[in-house]
């Protein structure tokens, strides 16, 4: 994401759904300020520390659901959400709040899991993510991404599409996955039809591509 704020001469910065703060202290130095938001105190605790450590002055924390935002209207120059929005109860209005909070004209870039357009691969990927993560909701296809995006008030400018290659025992280690459910998401691989093993190009140890895609867009 760092790439679409550089040089853009941002003034107030939102990055929604921040878990671990990655993209706050990309966005730091190119921003005037960044909120990192999110739903879960540790998380929001561990980026303080973190910005503190890093000497990152104007980073700071705000506890909210990206559905019931605590800003005012047009109060960003820029919405950054990275691998969070498949997490949200409602995404329709995560996204109509994302674009109440920005700017006319402000720059907007989700980034995410997105579903195949295969039924089967599609089904496939909702369980494993389900099984590693219980709080995954649903990873959407690039189309349904796009019709979401105009409903809210967004016009997209491009969504860039990219395999990303999980390999298994760090896929799961993130989410401390206990030993049973790792080997019932093993199970759910081993048994897909070939053709859904093809799409994820899963390997004899697990590992496997997902596919992501960046939607960069301006408030309408």
């Amino acid at each position: 994401m760092e790439d679409h704020i550089r040089g853009a001469g941002l003034g107030r910065v939102l990055d929604l759904g921040c878990g671990g703060g990655h993209v706050s202290y990309r966005a730091a130095p190119h921003a005037g300020s960044v909120v990192a938001c999110d739903v879960t105190p540790a998380m929001l605790d561990a980026v303080a520390r973190t910005a503190a450590e890093r000497g990152l002055a104007n980073v700071e924390t705000r506890q909210a659901a990206a559905e019931a935002l605590p800003f005012d209207a047009d109060a960003f120059d820029a919405v950054l959400c990275r691998f969070t929005a498949h997490h949200w109860s409602d995404v329709e209005a995560g996204l109509r709040e994302a674009r109440r909070v920005l700017k006319p004209g402000g720059l907007a870039v989700f980034m995410d899991v997105v579903a195949p357009p295969d039924r089967a691969a599609d089904t496939h990927l909702q369980a494993v993510e389900l099984l590693r993560d219980a709080s995954h909701v649903r990873d959407y296809a690039v189309a349904e991404w796009l019709a979401m995006l105009s409903r809210a008030g967004f016009a997209v400018e491009r969504a860039t599409r990219r395999k990303l290659r999980m390999v298994f025992p760090t896929w799961i280690a993130r989410t401390s996955v206990p030993p049973a459910t790792a080997a019932a998401i093993r199970a759910l691989q081993d048994g897909a039809s070939a053709a859904v093993r093809a799409h994820f190009a899963i390997q004899a140890d697990g590992s496997f591509d997902l596919d992501t895609a960046t939607m960069v867009a301006r408030a309408g």
